[in-house]
């Protein structure tokens, strides 16, 4: 819960007007506001969370790092068609896990 305060408090010590802080369970992305062109994740999943698949456009692209708690493959995502996706090996990577339902338990 401190997250979310201490981003208000910079985004407005900035003057930034044109960002919306939402305080929520990032692993099931944000439905109200899909589909999304693209979707960037920035933290570690074991697997590829579901609920940000389906929240793509068609031609959509998810990048994610998947993997254990040492090191994950970040791969993007292309939603091709209402049920298919096509998947592409970028990097090995480390990034702090996710935390949520979707995410690390």
């Amino acid at each position: 819960p401190a997250l979310p305060v201490l981003a208000k408090e910079n985004i407005k010590k900035l003057n930034i007007t044109n960002v919306t802080i939402i305080e929520g369970d990032g692993s099931f992305g944000l439905k109200e506001k899909a589909p999304f062109d693209a979707i960037i994740v920035s933290c570690s999943s074991p697997s590829v969370p579901k609920s940000l698949l389906s929240q793509l456009k068609k031609g959509g692209r998810l990048i994610i790092p998947v993997g254990d708690s040492l090191c994950q493959n970040l791969v993007s995502i292309e939603r091709t068609d209402d049920d298919t996706y096509e998947e592409e090996f970028l990097e090995f990577v480390r990034f702090v896990p996710m935390i949520g339902k979707e995410g690390w338990h």
